[in-house]
């Protein structure tokens, strides 16, 4: 299948490229500029624009047979002084529909779109949260344009852990020199709660099984493992091999500040994906503490 990624020379489509070109396939991706010589994204053949920008054109798009949309824009990427509700307009209420409308026009088959969770495990959210609607009404959006011809779905993922040689980790890389003894300043413990998390591994698996075997007009609650924010860091010590204890305490952490915790501090959004849909999807499961050495061995690396 010929395929184009949009967000492809980030963590996440950087990795879909890779999954999607060993199963066979022919990937090119799109992003606002070209991949870093130094990231494996180089290598493939790239189509430069904007979508929120409207920069492509129907014809860009006219030669492949798939679209996986990775390219949406969360909260890390809000600046403090930007118009949030501009932001999310062009980012995503408008912004991602409107690109589906193009690959509809433009004679593609098959659009997948990869969303967020928190509208679907957290439906209340909604109401409450900028963010959280804005990413529900591109999700809604996009597949409302889905028809039999025009294979539309989406991926709602929840917190994904990975990373690729040479696309900045910062998080991670503070991460593991915590772990590691660097970052004394600080402190061992985590916020109270905990959410869902998915390896970009079993990310990736999810995204060609949505290629082949999604239902057009569907939107997928995907993930993994449950854990509390100090099991998540927990596993960081201990890939780093640090007989360090992590507690939870009941105030803001510095890797993971109150404005990235949407649900607030404290909430817990755990989920189990339906077994059927993981099936139809083909993707693993109780990747996590794998995918964490292997995020550990690759900022070690670098």
């Amino acid at each position: 299948m010929k395929i184009l990624i949009v967000g492809g020379t980030g963590m996440i489509g950087g990795h879909a490229a890779l999954h999607l070109a060993a199963l066979g396939h022919d990937v090119t991706l799109a992003a606002r500029k070209p991949a870093n010589p130094a990231t494996p994204m180089a290598a493939f053949p790239t189509l430069i624009g904007d979508y929120a920008q409207g920069t492509f054109a129907q014809a860009d798009l006219a030669p492949f047979e798939a679209i996986v949309f990775a390219a949406g824009n969360d909260i890390r990427h809000i600046g403090r002084d930007v118009d949030a509700a501009e932001f999310w307009r062009v980012t995503q209420i408008e912004g991602v529909p409107n690109f589906a409308k193009l690959a509809r026009a433009a004679g593609v088959r098959r659009f997948v779109q990869l969303g967020s969770y928190y509208h679907q495990a957290m439906p209340h959210l909604v109401a409450t949260d900028a963010y959280v609607r804005a990413r529900a009404l591109a999700d809604e959006g996009a597949r409302a344009l889905a028809t039999a011809d025009f294979n539309v779905s989406t991926l709602n993922p929840p917190s994904i852990v990975g990373a690729i040689p040479g696309v900045p980790a910062r998080r991670y890389e503070t991460l593991t020199a915590w772990a590691k003894g660097l970052r004394p300043e600080i402190g061992d413990f985590a916020p109270p709660g905990g959410t869902n998390y998915m390896s970009v591994r079993s990310l990736c698996e999810a995204i060609a099984g949505a290629l082949a075997n999604a239902e057009t007009g569907k939107a997928y609650l995907i993930g993994d493992e449950n854990l509390s924010y100090r099991d998540f860091f927990q596993k960081f010590f201990e890939a780093a091999g640090s007989p360090r204890r992590l507690v939870a305490l009941d105030r803001e952490h510095p890797l993971l500040p109150d404005r990235f915790i949407v649900p607030g501090r404290g909430s817990v959004l755990s989920y189990e994906p339906g077994q059927a849909e993981t099936a139809l999807l083909g993707y693993r499961r109780n990747d996590i503490d794998r995918a964490v050495a292997e995020v550990v061995a690759a900022v070690d690396g670098g």
